[in-house]
């Protein structure tokens, strides 16, 4: 919206229903960023005697469903970066912005950014782990826990692209 000077005017950032789904998801990948990807990332081993005891949890998951994490390939490397030293940071301001309803003029924008980035690497991650050597055994556990860093960000696309005044979703 614009004012008489034609300079655009913040949008007030109401609640939306869908707020109530972001906001724990967002604590929970900030969560899962610092505690596993990170550590990942840095090169920490993910070995049933690592250092770093979430990622001993993290060894007995990969040897069950995603073997991929004993040996990392290169998407799966960009992916846990992308997770630790991305994401995380895009979260927490999102986090910050959502809860306290701030009307910083970027806020959409950069939901729109995170968003669109974390489908992107889910795509990377869903092709390594569906087309590579390592498919899940188990499905019925494995979308549940990994579906949901696709379908999430989704739903903020919608949330968060730019639409009229008028059309504008409805604050519960």
């Amino acid at each position: 919206m614009k004012n008489m000077c034609g300079t655009l005017l913040p949008m007030t950032l109401t609640r939306h229903r869908l707020d109530y789904l972001f906001l724990p998801f967002f604590v929970i990948g900030i969560l899962n960023s610092l505690i596993l990807s990170l550590p990942e990332s840095l090169g920490v081993p993910v070995t049933a005697d690592s250092p770093w005891p979430p990622l001993r949890s993290l060894h007995s998951w990969a040897v069950e469903q995603e073997p991929q994490h004993l040996h990392i390939p290169p998407t799966l490397q960009a992916s846990i970066l992308y997770d630790g030293f991305v994401q995380s940071v895009l979260l927490i301001v999102l986090t910050i912005g959502f809860w306290k309803l701030k009307s910083w003029p970027w806020l959409m924008t950069l939901g729109l950014v995170y968003a669109v980035s974390a489908v992107v690497n889910m795509y990377f991650y869903f092709m390594q782990t569906f087309l590579g050597p390592d498919v899940p055994p188990h499905l019925g556990t494995y979308l549940p826990m990994n579906l949901p860093w696709l379908v999430i960000p989704m739903l903020l696309i919608w949330r968060c692209w730019p639409r009229p005044a008028s059309a504008r979703p409805v604050a519960a």
